[in-house]
Order: structure tokens, then C-alpha cells, then sequence
């Protein structure tokens, strides 16, 4: 075994070992299918914590030559696959940690670096059919494969560091893309090629020099939206192991979504609330929200509107498509969105098209950004939500309604009323704080029609639920009679508790008071069957 020729499956060991671990072994099925095929140059992006490591630890176990791996993988869900046994510990694995070469090179001298640390293991394997040395990697893996006709199977971790660290210098950045398109592209030692970052392939223009990539990001997973992070099956059964919530642990770390699974967890938060037994945020154990801060405060026509949206908790069409993959080259404020996607700031619905804020662990960070800066007056919305809350609990009508005159007055800078639609995204801010104890739920089908805004209260709150039906140039008593005749609160069967429904319209021809607020009780009734 070597550091880079076939590291063996220690790494691995350590994963299945660990307190928690989570079957994903799934993933070398589908690796399998893809060996020696056109399908085989494989770039999966994704957001920090979301186990691209302990992924390719598991591949290089798998897959390397010299060790017997048999016994690790015992139990695991691909020793089931009929692929198993075929390609176990068949292949000679080159395992390349970009972060790794980056660091230690001097003066940007990445690739040159890799090239000599990889090749010296490589003479050492195969000395006896390499004349010489000083061969760059592509013609040593050349001559390898002439005179023994064994392919390799690359495996590479922050493909896109370079992109990443190395953002004022498009000269690295070409010297590095235009070293990996001579290592893998068209070359026959290769069998299969797997590469994760944070980014997908870099673009110049339209085109990108790893065009023989076939990418899988966060805005479309494809064929391993399940290896993406946790799947609801596999936090079901944590929660169960470890006696966590599962709901309140939706609520912190669900929201990733692709279009077969629709709630994938982030699978290191979900890890670190099971270890240690609380819900918080742990994003911020391995973020800054300084990084956050630098992109939504780009001064992008419509970005900060966008970003007021979806803190209400509205969802935003972006159009992915025009962004470089790369941290320096933004044009409009979709590059910037889209960044965020692939940082894991955002989900990404790639049905709609649209993006939006996932779990309260991410609004927690968006909070932290912007206590800083520019976005004074949105600060101010959230932090007088708590009274709000606490108001619209009480049945205080008239605190209420004055609570949401002055949000509207700090957002009408950013955001115009112009609809119920825009009214329910800036009711959502105003009601910021609720989220600590209730799941927003906008648009939520109930009785004949849906309903505005659903606040489901989380287990152990000992809040009620509030039903919310919003109006404009109307009345709020129209509002709550709407919930009534609709039956609105049919949305809510299965819940046992109070219930308040709050009707709210705004009168843009009122400019003294423009919002009023009716508040009523109600007890959930018995539905027939």
C-alpha cells in the first residue's frame, strides 16, 4: 500500500467503526455500471460536511489493489450486489488530495509537485517496466498500461481547490484544468475517474476543459441524489437509535431536494446532534458566516430582495446555467444564488428552478451574516418578531396589527406590496422568531383550496397551532371567514391541541393604519372518515 498508489482501506475502517455510521456502500453499485464505459469520468459537488472524504475512503477500500477488503464491506448493503466480487480489490487506485498537493507546493507549483510525488510511488510498483524517471505522470501510466495492461481508477478530493484558493490567478487555474485534461481525457490506463469538490467543472465562456465529465452538483444529483446526504428513512432510524426528535430534527437539518429524494439531511449536523444529544447549529464549526456575508452583500440588481424573500420563507427562480463554477467571475445576481446553492446555503428545487433557505441550522447562519452591514432595517424586523409572536398569541389584534404597519415599513425599501403573494412573504419575516418553535408551511393544501400560512407547532412547544389567511384591499374579517368556510383547519388533522386563526389584510388606501388583524380561537373538531 502507498500514500497514493492504492492506500489501502484504513480510512474506510475508521468510518465503519465510528459510533455512527450510515450505509452508503450503494454508491460503489453504481460505480461499478460505469467502469470502462463512456460514462466513466464522474464529478460529484457538493457543500462541505456532506461526506465527500468518507466517500472516496470508501471507493479506494473498495477498489484498491493488495488488500483484502472482504471482511470490511461483510454485512454492508453492496455485498449484496451481484457487481460485488467482480471488481473487489481489482484495480490499482491513484488517490489524490488536491488540498494536500496545494498546500505543500511551493510557488504554485501544484501539478509539478503531484507529478513527482505520484510518479516516485509509481517507479517503485513498476520500476521494471519504467526506463527512466523523469516521465511526466500521463506518459509513465502510458507506458504502465502498454507492457501490463492494467488500467486505474482515479479518485480525487477538492478537485476544485485551486479554483477555490487560487481565485485572482486564471493562469493556475487553466495550467491545472488543461494538467487533468492531459491525465484522464481519451487516455486508455483509465477506467474510471472520480472527483469530488464543493464546485462543479469550471467553465470558460460556455465551454469547460473537463468536458468529459459528467457532472452531479446540487442542482441536480442524478443517478446519486441518495449519497448525497442522509435520506428521511436513515434520520428516521438515528432518531429512533439515538432517542432524538425526529421532527424538530427536520427542522434543523432537512431541506436539501432532489427530484426522486425530497428531504435529504445534512448528514454531519444530523451526526453531531445524535453525538451530542442537542439540536443546534454546528455549521458553524466548520464555516464563517464572513463567507456568507461577502456574497449577499454583492450589489446585484434584485439580490437583496431575493434574499428578503426567501428569509420570509418564499422560494425565488434562479437560473443556474450562466454561472462559471468558479468564486470571482459573478455577472448577475443568479451567479450569485447559484454559488450559494452549491455551498449548501441554499436548496435547490431543480423541478421549478427555484431556490430557497433549507432548515433553520442555514437561517441561523443568514441571521449571522447580516447582523453586520447593510441589512440594518431587516435585523430590526427580526428582532421584533418575538413580540409579535408573542402578541398574536395573546389575541392582542391591534399590537399585532401596528407590529406588522412597522415591518412593512422597514422592508418597503426592499420588497413592494403589490399582492397576497408579496404580503405572505413579508408576514413570514415578521414572524421570523416563530420558527424556533413551529414549522412555516406556505401554500399548504387544506379543505377546498389552500391555506396562506400553516405555523405547526414542533413536539414539546406547548405552543398552539395558528392558521393564517391573508388579504388585500379586502377585509380581515373576510379573511377569517374564509378559513372557516374552506375549512381550512382540515390541514391540521392529527394535530390535538388549541388552534388560532388570524386573518390579516393590508389597505393600501389606509396610509395611517394599512394592516388590521382579526384573531380567533378554535379547538380542532373530529373529522369523518
Amino acid at each position: 500500500m502507498g500514500i497514493y498508489l492504492n492506500p489501502g482501506n484504513k480510512g474506510f475502517w475508521e468510518s465503519v467503526r465510528s459510533k455512527i455510521y450510515v450505509d452508503k456502500t450503494g454508491l460503489i453499485a453504481c460505480t461499478n455500471e460505469l467502469i470502462g464505459t463512456e460514462q466513466k469520468y464522474i464529478c460529484i459537488s457538493r457543500p462541505r460536511r456532506f461526506g465527500k472524504s468518507m466517500a472516496l475512503k470508501m471507493l479506494a477500500a473498495y477498489y484498491s489493489r493488495g488488500c483484502d477488503s472482504a471482511e470490511l464491506f461483510k454485512g454492508l448493503y453492496i455485498e449484496n450486489d451481484g457487481t460485488f466480487q467482480n471488481c473487489l480489490n481489482q484495480y490499482d487506485v491513484i488517490f489524490l488530495n488536491m488540498q494536500q498537493f496545494l498546500i505543500e507546493s511551493d510557488s504554485g507549483k501544484v501539478t509539478e509537485y503531484l507529478e513527482q510525488e505520484v510518479c516516485e510511488e509509481l517507479f517503485e510498483e513498476y520500476g521494471e517496466v519504467l526506463k527512466k524517471k523523469d516521465m511526466g505522470l500521463a506518459a509513465t501510466l502510458r507506458r504502465i498500461y502498454a507492457k501490463t495492461d492494467k488500467q486505474f481508477i482515479f479518485l480525487i478530493d477538492e478537485w476544485d481547490c485551486v479554483m477555490r484558493e487560487r481565485q485572482e490567478s486564471e493562469v493556475i487555474q487553466k495550467q491545472y484544468l488543461d494538467f487533468l485534461r492531459n491525465l484522464l481525457k481519451d487516455q486508455p490506463y483509465v477506467a474510471l475517474a472520480y472527483m469530488t469538490g464543493i464546485l462543479p467543472v469550471k467553465k470558460y465562456g460556455q465551454h469547460s476543459a473537463l468536458n468529459m465529465f459528467w457532472e452531479y452538483s446540487m442542482t441536480n444529483q442524478y443517478a446519486f441524489e441518495e449519497y448525497t446526504g442522509f435520506t428521511e428513512d436513515e434520520v428516521k432510524a438515528l432518531c429512533g437509535q439515538f432517542h432524538m426528535d425526529f421532527d424538530i430534527i427536520s427542522s434543523w437539518y432537512d431541506g436539501y431536494r432532489f427530484r426522486k429524494y425530497k428531504h435529504i439531511y445534512n448528514p454531519k449536523s444530523v451526526v453531531a446532534a445524535m453525538t451530542c444529544q442537542d439540536y443546534s447549529n454546528y455549521w458553524t464549526s466548520t464555516e464563517t458566516y464572513d463567507a456568507l456575508k461577502t456574497y449577499i452583500d454583492m450589489d446585484f440588481d434584485g439580490l437583496r430582495a431575493d434574499i428578503v424573500k426567501m428569509l420570509g420563507g418564499e422560494y425565488v427562480k434562479v437560473n443556474t446555467r450562466s454561472f462559471q463554477n468558479d468564486m470571482r467571475n459573478f455577472h448577475v445576481k443568479d451567479d450569485v444564488l447559484t454559488l450559494l446553492i452549491h455551498l449548501g446555503y441554499l436548496g435547490y428545487d431543480s423541478g421549478t428552478e427555484e431556490a430557497f433557505i433549507p432548515n433553520k441550522e442555514i437561517i441561523m447562519e443568514f441571521e449571522n451574516a447580516m447582523n453586520t452591514g447593510g441589512w440594518s432595517e431587516i435585523m430590526r424586523i427580526l428582532k421584533a418578531s418575538e413580540k409579535l409572536l408573542a402578541d398574536t398569541l395573546s389575541g392582542d389584534e391591534k399590537s399585532v396589527a401596528e407590529g406588522l404597519d412597522r415591518a412593512h415599513t422597514e422592508v418597503a425599501s426592499i420588497l413592494t406590496y403589490n399582492d397576497e403573494n408579496s404580503l405572505g412573504c413579508a408576514i413570514g419575516l415578521a414572524y421570523y422568531s416563530a420558527r424556533k418553535d413551529y414549522r412555516l408551511i406556505r401554500e399548504m393544501p387544506a379543505g377546498h383550496g389552500f391555506a396562506d400560512v400553516i405555523f405547526l407547532p414542533l413536539p414539546c412547544s406547548g405552543k398552539p397551532a395558528l392558521v393564517v389567511e391573508l388579504k388585500y384591499d379586502k377585509t380581515a374579517y373576510t379573511a377569517i371567514q374564509q378559513i372557516k368556510d374552506r375549512h381550512y383547519i382540515q390541514a391540521l388533522e392529527g394535530y390535538t391541541g388549541q388552534i388560532l386563526l388570524a386573518g390579516i389584510n393590508y389597505d393600501r388606501n389606509n396610509k395611517d393604519r394599512p394592516h388590521s388583524c382579526v384573531i380567533e380561537k378554535m379547538e380542532l373538531p373530529c373529522f369523518p372518515a
